[in-house]
């Protein structure tokens, strides 16, 4: 969640920590849920400027977002191991 998404004139506060206890519950942690839904979004649309503009990542972050969901799409590079 972002300040954007979270930010409602209209709608009651959030707490900055209120989903946090949901989460506990859920045994599931912030973080890893975002990295899942961005992997999600690259292995649907393989689209780096859709990623950097619904996440707000980096150019550099949204590529290796397409590059984890469609290796196939990209040669390998001989210089690394």
């Amino acid at each position: 969640m972002t300040q954007q998404t979270a930010f409602d004139l209209d709608g009651p506060q959030i707490a900055k920590y209120g989903l946090q206890p949901i989460f506990t519950e859920l045994g599931l942690q912030p973080q890893k849920l975002r990295i899942d839904r961005l992997l999600d979004e690259a292995h649907e649309t393989a689209d780096p400027v859709h990623l950097m503009r619904v996440f707000g990542i980096a150019d550099t972050t949204a590529m290796r977002y397409v590059q984890a969901a469609h290796p196939h799409r990209f040669a390998k590079d001989p210089t690394r191991a």
